[in-house]
């Protein structure tokens, strides 16, 4: 059986008699005393021994007391230990102020009791350890939250891959279209039902990363009506799939701000899906209007609801993570309930503000979002780009799914480019050395050669006349700035639409 450490007690002071009577007193409450009689050999001993507490006085012969515990407090391999001042001439309590305020966890004037001087070692070596322990249970906090986010990011890349399969090969299906109404249904299904599970991967993620702080805005000049029109494109069939009008107003002139395109149509899908999931019958009305706040615009966007309605005990916090109107066991709506929360951390990282309102349960609800606009000096739109015609390419598809690497084959195929594929980064950059294709769609979890090696093979190995771009189920800036240092042009992350690859190859 291992014997307890016994706890170690620093004694400082200049004087021997009173260094000694401490001593004395410590080592039968059972003490290990370590002993210094200047203020120099009590830093060094500390920082040798790492005792539990230092008895300091406050007047030593070359530093101060208080020099000394500043002194310990500064260096990181002290500054965790218990010091307690002691002093027979600083007995004043504008001096005890001081000596406290220099970092000292205690102060006992001389001359003092041995069980007083006893029971404070005692108090500030609990003190100590509650610190320790606290330390320590927030460093396995940080160790778990660690491992929590390496969880996350393998569990939404082994989610990404078969999503990536199913979105492809529904996309085929869409272009060969079917008199059977019950198979249009079922693709109906299964095309909103996969955008569905793809949101709700992306959110699970962006919370971690936002609670965190890691999520960067990749901001540039956007007209705000375009992004909500493609917004409105997505969502639209989902609300008539469940019978729900939806009504829009947008004003006739552009509304121009500084964003992230991704990010805030992110905001406005999540307030849209949110609205339908919550309303059973009736409408949902998206309004957005231009309002002047102190000499500055604002773009004001409402979603309005004729559902469940939110209850007043509920509003207060419905943008707090985990936060429902529904909290039935039912929970026939569905959800992880944060949707809403990061709604409002990319709202203020915009700049803007989002409020939500209702008047009670069944009475429907509405979220409003304000979000500053560009000076009307600066609102010229830019110059369009020109209009590009797409012809078949030659193009070089790397993936290790079976599934998702056939399914992406035939939809290049189907839109005329002529496809070489590889299982490996090996076999990847074997065939780009061989056979020189345009463009060349690299998965960065590949076995043997990771996608980040294979780019970097064919910068080397081919140059710059290959195009590159990387489409993996790893989402996050990290992995967006590390595939751009590797040599890639782009950086998608999996399930990719097909109509957003379409446009992604004719643009490059």
């Amino acid at each position: 059986m291992v014997e307890p450490r016994l706890a170690t007690v620093l004694n400082v002071n200049d004087d021997d008699a009173n260094r000694y009577l401490v001593n004395r007193i410590l080592e039968m409450a059972g003490y290990t005393v370590l002993e210094a009689a200047t203020g120099m050999a009590a830093l060094l001993m500390a920082e040798q021994h790492r005792p539990d507490v230092i008895v300091l006085d406050v007047k030593l012969p070359d530093i101060s007391g208080y020099e000394v515990c500043a002194r310990l407090r500064a260096n990181p391999d002290t500054a965790s230990i218990a010091v307690m001042h002691t002093s027979a001439t600083f007995v004043t309590s504008d001096k005890k102020a001081r000596g406290l305020d220099a970092g000292a966890d205690a102060y006992l004037t001389q001359p003092f009791d041995a069980s007083e001087l006893v029971a404070t070692v005692r108090s500030l070596q609990r003190l100590r350890h509650a610190e320790q322990a606290a330390r320590r249970r927030a460093n396995e906090l940080a160790e778990m939250d660690r491992r929590k986010d390496e969880f996350l990011a393998m569990l939404a890349h082994e989610l990404r891959n078969p999503l990536a399969a199913i979105m492809t090969s529904i996309g085929i299906l869409e272009r060969n279209p079917t008199d059977n109404l019950k198979e249009a249904r079922m693709r109906g299904i299964i095309h909103r039902q996969t955008h569905h599970l793809a949101r709700l991967v992306d959110d699970l993620l962006d919370v971690s990363r936002i609670t965190r702080g890691k999520v960067e805005l990749r901001t540039g000049r956007l007209d705000l009506r375009a992004v909500l029109l493609q917004v409105i494109q997505v969502i639209r069939p989902g609300t008539e799939a469940r019978g729900l009008g939806l009504e829009v107003s947008l004003p006739d002139s552009p509304l121009w701000l500084t964003g992230d395109a991704t990010r805030l149509e992110q905001i406005f899908t999540n307030l849209l899906d949110n609205a339908a999931k919550y309303t059973d019958t009736g409408h949902i009305t998206l309004r957005v209007e231009q309002e002047g706040v102190n000499g500055s615009a604002q773009a004001v966007v409402r979603v309005r609801d004729t559902g469940i309605g939110i209850p007043q005990d509920v509003l207060p916090r419905i943008f707090d993570l985990f936060a429902q109107a529904d909290t039935s066991l039912e929970r026939t709506r569905g959800g992880l309930g944060i949707g809403l929360t990061l709604v409002r951390q990319l709202v203020q990282l915009h700049g803007g503000q989002v409020t939500a309102r209702s008047h009670g349960t069944g009475k429907g609800s509405e979220f409003e979002v304000r979000l500053p606009l560009l000076h009307f000096m600066e609102e010229t739109a830019p110059a369009p780009l020109p209009r590009r015609t797409r012809a078949g390419r030659h193009i070089l598809l790397v993936e290790d799914n079976p599934d998702a690497r056939q399914a992406m084959r035939e939809l290049l195929e189907l839109w005329g480019h002529q496809v070489e594929e590889a299982p490996d980064g090996l076999r990847g950059v074997e065939l780009a050395v061989q056979r020189r294709p345009e463009l060349a769609l690299v998965d960065i979890g590949l076995p043997g050669l990771d996608g980040y090696r294979v780019a970097q093979e064919l910068r080397s190995r081919v140059g710059r006349d290959i195009r590159l771009v990387a489409i993996t189920g790893y989402g996050g800036p990290e992995g967006h700035d590390r595939a751009l240092k590797a040599g890639f042009d782009l950086h998608i992350v999996k399930p990719v639409k097909p109509d957003e690859l379409d446009r992604l190859l004719s643009s490059l």
